[in-house]
């Protein structure tokens, strides 16, 4: 069971085209991550900054998240502080290839876990591109962050998770970012968050497509939260998700941690039982620092 848990905002260099951003997470940073020795959950969420312009509905008072724009959120977690510690000890080899691909990282601690209030999804281990219409929505307190995280952990979190159109609700309440400078040493990385984005709290949500998205924004259920939103939330800024690649679940390396997110998902495409026989997996295993 996954103890410790952080998500982790990440911007690619501007200078690296996006489809080679995403490749070389998925399938050269992917499995490095996932080899290292103590991770217990791994899961990348890539980012699209193309999707349509109604992801979220602000409702009055609340203002978009200015100059903010993000490629992908990371969900890493331990199922010990000691396997915490033992991932710190190997992290250096990760940290200094991030220069290859990230302009800036945010690790924001998340002390109480993260929260799944609903889930029809199925997707616990899921690799590829995202079948949902998935968002994370990032908010900003109105408040206190400690009022934000009570309000939608009690209040808007169960609405939208007990509505028969909303097929995922996850909340990963985070801790304050503190810009003290101890953050990982990646090379030419940014590690440093405006005071807007220091206080954050993020919700994951899925529906079946944009348009269940969108008939949900029009109805009465929805309609109904948003003096209350506007009371809680300052500023939001909703990202869409195009594809979602686990590498490590439960402690347990995936294919897609074990091979590549792609090679996984050629493996799964043709069927190929052949490729994930203990017999073939241990040659991949072979002298990885695992567990």
């Amino acid at each position: 069971m996954i103890e410790i848990n952080s998500y982790t905002t990440v911007k690619r260099r501007e200078r690296v085209p996006h489809d080679v951003f995403a490749t070389y997470w998925r399938d050269v940073h992917g499995p490095l991550c996932a080899r290292l020795p103590g991770l217990g959950l791994y899961i990348q969420h890539h980012f699209s900054r193309e999707q349509d312009a109604h992801l979220w509905p602000l409702a009055p008072g609340i203002t978009q998240i200015p100059d903010y724009e993000l490629d992908g959120g990371v969900e890493i977690g331990f199922m010990a502080a000691t396997e915490q510690e033992r991932f710190k000890q190997a992290s250096s080899i990760l940290f200094s290839d991030e220069q290859n691909m990230f302009d800036e990282t945010l690790a924001y601690d998340l002390p109480t876990g993260s929260l799944t209030l609903s889930n029809h999804l199925h997707d616990e281990a899921v690799n590829g591109r995202d079948q949902a219409d998935r968002i994370h929505l990032h908010l900003g307190p109105r408040g206190s962050l400690e009022d934000l995280h009570t309000y939608l952990r009690e209040d808007l979190g169960p609405k939208l998770a007990e509505d028969e159109t909303v097929e995922k609700v996850r909340l990963h309440l985070c801790s304050p970012f503190v810009n003290d400078g101890e953050h990982p040493p990646s090379p030419d990385v940014a590690h440093t968050a405006t005071p807007i984005r220091a206080e954050l709290a993020i919700i994951e949500i899925a529906f079946e497509n944009p348009l269940a998205r969108r008939r949900f924004f029009a109805s009465d259920a929805y309609q109904n939260t948003l003096q209350a939103q506007a009371a809680h939330i300052a500023q939001l800024k909703a990202f869409a998700v195009s594809g979602v690649y686990t590498y490590v679940f439960e402690g347990v390396i995936t294919t897609a941690g074990l091979r590549g997110s792609r090679a996984a998902e050629l493996i799964e495409y043709l069927g190929a039982v052949n490729q994930v026989t203990t017999e073939v997996e241990s040659l991949f295993l072979r002298d990885a620092p695992l567990g």
